[in-house]
């Protein structure tokens, strides 16, 4: 029970003072530092019994209180049982505090974490831990805190919380960590009873790293809570945080693309219609046929250029009197020399000669159907 002179602490911001007063049955007054009286909820504060910052809050003394409680109670017959059932109420909507936070210079920007803080940083290898939802602006956030299992979520925590302030959101044991994997964080902002700007709403997908509940360095300073704490954004500055989550179907579609883009691509026959007079031209310089020629040799590359030869001259052997010019380069002659033989030898009928030095230098040969 909270009493005049009581020394107090805040639990959803910092600071605290010493109790003067109250207003009703559920605002105390609590004198600052300065000597100002702040009016604040009385679950908003709790009573200081030592400096250390490890004291239990009390959703923590609540929570333990209650448990214990209930292994005291001697076990009910399962006959009896739904005598003792509480009927369901419904759900109520989360009320705005008769108190108003004070707008804190750029606040109008959202900054919303969420963090985790061990109940004794001295034990972080066995310590429980606490979740925050820390809401650094000057709106109030509606949540919603998710846990997935598979691609289903599972609601963890809902409300509502007031701006400038944190929320604790749940206690868990080292081995809950495995359910912390993937978290969700939704939320929609606004102002009560004042103009605001209007924030899109936020829906924040986290792959939250349990590695880490095991390292002791892992925990930093902040200027949040009096005991060391592993902060994730939400929002930083009305942006919402990355999606980091990336699931094996995404991995495996991202590695095929890779693949795909890795792997040499052809190009269509550098055929070109309708040039002078009616001209097909065909480079068959390696490097306008393929993108990347490692690991082929000069063989392979030979019988890749004498393919697209081929396959324009398919393509046209029916269309009398068309003329084809074939740009092979000078080079040592090799490529030239295996055209006028394939010539020869599958198209005797077809005329070939040098193709126009002014058009296309000493590297061309022109071939006419007939």
């Amino acid at each position: 029970m909270i009493k005049i002179g009581d020394k107090v602490r805040f639990l959803s911001e910092v600071g605290g003072g010493k109790v003067t007063g109250f207003q009703g049955k559920d605002i105390v007054l609590v004198e600052d530092a300065d000597g100002f009286d702040i009016p604040m909820h009385i679950r908003e504060v709790v009573v200081i019994e030592t400096d250390d910052y490890n004291v239990p809050t009390p959703a923590s003394k609540a929570a333990k209180a209650e448990r214990k409680k209930a292994e005291e109670q001697p076990a009910r017959p399962a006959a009896s049982q739904q005598a003792y059932e509480q009927p369901l109420h419904r759900v109520e909507k989360p009320e705005i505090s008769v108190y108003r936070q004070p707008e804190m210079k750029g606040g109008d920007v959202l900054n919303v974490y969420l963090a985790f803080v061990p109940e004794d940083i001295k034990a972080v290898s066995t310590t429980p831990f606490e979740s925050y939802l820390v809401n650094d602006s000057n709106y109030y956030l509606y949540y919603t805190y998710l846990g997935a299992e598979g691609k289903a979520w599972t609601v963890r925590q809902h409300g509502l919380i007031e701006p400038n302030t944190k929320l604790l959101l749940e206690e868990f044991e080292k081995s809950s960590l495995n359910d912390l994997e993937r978290v969700a964080v939704q939320l929609v902002a606004f102002k009560d009873r004042r103009s605001f700007q209007l924030k899109p709403a936020v829906s924040v997908e986290l792959r939250i790293d349990v590695v880490k509940f095991y390292k002791l360095h892992t925990f930093q300073p902040t200027d949040f809570f009096e005991t060391p704490a592993l902060m994730y954004d939400v929002v930083r500055n009305d942006q919402p945080a990355r999606q980091v989550y990336v699931s094996a179907e995404d991995l495996q579609e991202a590695l095929m693309q890779k693949r795909s883009a890795d792997a040499p691509k052809k190009h269509q026959p550098a055929a070109k219609q309708g040039g002078k007079n009616g001209i097909v031209e065909v480079d068959l310089h390696i490097g306008e046929l393929l993108d990347d020629t490692r690991g082929m040799s000069n063989g392979e590359m030979l019988n890749y250029q004498l393919d697209k030869f081929r396959e324009v001259m398919e393509q046209y052997k029916n269309k009398r009197e068309q003329r084809i010019v074939f740009i092979h380069g000078k080079g040592d002659g090799v490529l030239r020399k295996a055209i006028l033989d394939e010539l020869k030898r599958k198209y005797s009928s077809c005329k070939a000669q040098d193709a126009s030095f002014q058009e296309y230098g000493f590297g061309a040969t022109m071939v006419t159907i007939r």
